[in-house]
């Protein structure tokens, strides 16, 4: 008999990405310990499903439950990514490259881009992308996985993917159910509350079927029908920073070469993004629509596709901001029923494994306990916010010339984003607080991408010798360029990893 007050029901309100991972990690880590998971979605409601691609984290995400990477390939059509480019965010035409993992190695315990700062007016210094082995192998179309040897270039290649959402979600819906996640088609009409605690006790389905849980996992996406709509947690609206609304999404035929990385090119409205997979190209113009009409946002995604599209496209609304709080009585929400950012930085998916993991490491046992659900909240706004900032840098510091560009380059920014900039822009220092997702290496290539140039290098690097540094630098570059080019093109490494699993 199990034991009064006990978390043993736990009901997964609606499917798609979030909703399957939430599923699948609940049945790795809870499968077999006597309780029961139950997701509900329903065919009629579509899943938004144009969060294709990640960020390194997310093979956190896969080892912990134990996934295949060659399976994973082949059935979510994946591709590897290896950062993101980003065209006309400065000025028309101009571009730079945002890479996983890390920018050069330090020199006397000097960061490779406080040197870069110091000797970039030499001739033979080149580019900050060019001190990168993840953009070095990227520029070039090539992938490799990292070495485990430390002293080998490519042990510092960093990656992600691009993949298909709805086959994701469906080979992690085969993953769940496997370890004993049972799925429920429905549509949700009511929902149960306990009048005095206001605990949810269960959900009606619209055939009359009742459903009852001991703690709910809201993954019903931007309706939010649990934590927004049912118990009324406020939603903080963060437009006035990150005003786009809509986005106009089409997949399109797939190109050659295959590039390993993500490409995001600004348009006077907003910007578009270019996502390759195996079997075709994920494409999205994300606009503002006080700046710019539908149709012409379609028009502009359309025109400036690399192949024929392959559908018809579909128009999206959202708005930017989170629940003021992501867990409330017994119901938990992840994904975009907890809060919404573009995917400029392709943080969406992130974020719900950061809901799931932050979920499992306070799991409740008995009831609900007010210090572990505070600490999940304050975990959650201690991500969603940094990763914000890191999001309005790329609107506000730019230098391009129609009116929605202006009104994001005038804005008032949070106190956090501001700090940051007034410090980088002394000595081009950054520093990491508490769980902020992107490292500092991130915060450097998207500072600098943008034309944020510091005053002056950190007094450290211009104090070693310049000859000693430059020889440093050459011998770094060198070695990057060399590892890269022995790198296989990253076609035909994937077609060798599905072949080999």
């Amino acid at each position: 008999m199990a034991e009064a007050g006990a978390i043993r029901r736990i009901v997964v309100v609606g499917g798609g990405t979030a909703g399957w991972m939430t599923a699948a990690a609940l049945s790795r880590f809870l499968g077999g310990s006597g309780r029961r998971i139950v997701l509900i979605e329903s065919e009629a409601i579509g899943t938004v499903g144009v969060g294709e691609g990640t960020i390194p984290p997310i093979l956190e995400y896969n080892l912990q439950l134990g996934l295949d990477e060659s399976e994973f390939l082949r059935e979510t059509h994946a591709a590897y990514k290896l950062g993101i480019e980003f065209v006309g965010w400065t000025i028309p035409g101009e571009r730079y490259f945002h890479q996983f993992g890390q920018i050069g190695r330090p020199l006397n315990g000097v960061p490779l881009h406080q040197l870069w700062l110091a000797h970039r007016s030499e001739p033979s210094v080149g580019p900050l992308a060019a001190y990168s082995m993840t953009a070095a192998a990227a520029a070039r179309h090539r992938f490799g996985h990292p070495s485990p040897d430390p002293s080998d270039a490519l042990s510092q290649i960093a990656y992600a993917f691009h993949f298909d959402a709805t086959a994701y979600g469906k080979f992690l819906r085969r993953y769940a159910e496997a370890r004993g996640a049972e799925r429920i088609e429905g549509r949700i009409v009511g929902v149960e509350q306990d009048g005095e605690t206001g605990i949810v006790t269960g959900v009606t389905l619209e055939d009359d079927r009742r459903v009852r849980g001991d703690l709910f996992i809201d993954c019903s996406g931007f309706r939010s029908l649990l934590l927004g709509q049912q118990l009324g947690v406020r939603f903080e609206d963060w437009s006035h920073w990150l005003p786009c609304d809509r986005a106009v999404t089409v997949g399109s035929e797939r190109t050659e070469p295959l590039l390993p990385y993500t490409r995001t090119t600004a348009h006077p409205a907003g910007w578009q993004w270019r996502i390759p997979l195996q079997h075709r190209t994920g494409n999205g113009h994300v606009y503002c629509s006080a700046f710019m009409e539908d149709d012409e946002a379609e028009r502009i995604l359309l025109d400036t596709l690399d192949a024929p599209p392959i559908a018809e496209p579909r128009l999206l609304r959202f708005k930017a901001g989170r629940r003021s709080k992501a867990w409330e009585a017994n119901v938990i929400a992840i994904g975009l029923s907890s809060g919404f950012l573009e995917p400029l930085e392709s943080t969406s998916i992130h974020l719900i494994q950061h809901g799931i993991q932050k979920l499992l490491s306070l799991f409740p046992s008995h009831g609900v306990s007010p210090v572990e659900r505070d600490e999940y909240n304050r975990a959650m706004a201690s991500s969603y916010e940094p990763t914000r900032d890191f999001i309005i840098l790329h609107y506000f510091a730019n230098m391009r010339g129609e009116p929605f560009w202006r009104r994001m380059r005038e804005m008032e920014l949070p106190d956090s984003l501001r700090h940051k900039i007034e410090l980088f822009r002394e000595h081009g220092r950054v520093f990491r607080y508490n769980e902020e997702l992107f490292d500092v290496p991130s915060w450097v290539a998207v500072m600098l991408g943008q034309n944020i140039i510091p005053a002056r290098a950190d007094p450290l690097a211009t104090a070693l010798p310049q000859s000693e540094v430059l020889r440093a630098m050459a011998e770094l570059r060198g070695s990057y360029e060399s590892a890269a080019e022995r790198l296989p093109l990253a076609s035909e490494y994937i077609e060798r990893r599905i072949a080999a699993g």
